[in-house]
């Protein structure tokens, strides 16, 4: 059964409470980091970047909801997708 969504009044003043929550917030942090100090900040690579922060997101859902395995599989995914961005350039492009 689907939990109604809680009231802004109950979620005032709560904190990360998972290891999925840490995990990933620190994995946006490290997209945003990587972005703006070892790229070269063109809209497709942001973009390339941005699917990777999407992988995030629903690996954190994910975990907070039960499935561990598959939110670490998505995470270690993501991490290395933007690895591959950021050393390689874009897939497919030529440097």
């Amino acid at each position: 059964m689907i939990r109604p969504a809680r009231r802004r009044a109950e979620r005032v003043g709560k904190t990360m409470t998972t290891l999925f929550d840490v995990v990933t917030v620190a994995c946006f942090a490290a997209l945003v980091l990587a972005f703006f100090q070892l790229t070269d900040r063109q809209t497709r690579t942001l973009l390339h970047l941005v699917l990777a922060g999407v992988v995030f997101a629903v690996a954190n859902q994910l975990g907070n909801a039960g499935s561990a395995v598959l939110a670490l599989v998505l995470i270690v995914a993501g991490a290395a997708y933007a690895g591959l961005v950021v050393w390689t350039g874009l897939p497919g492009a030529s440097r």
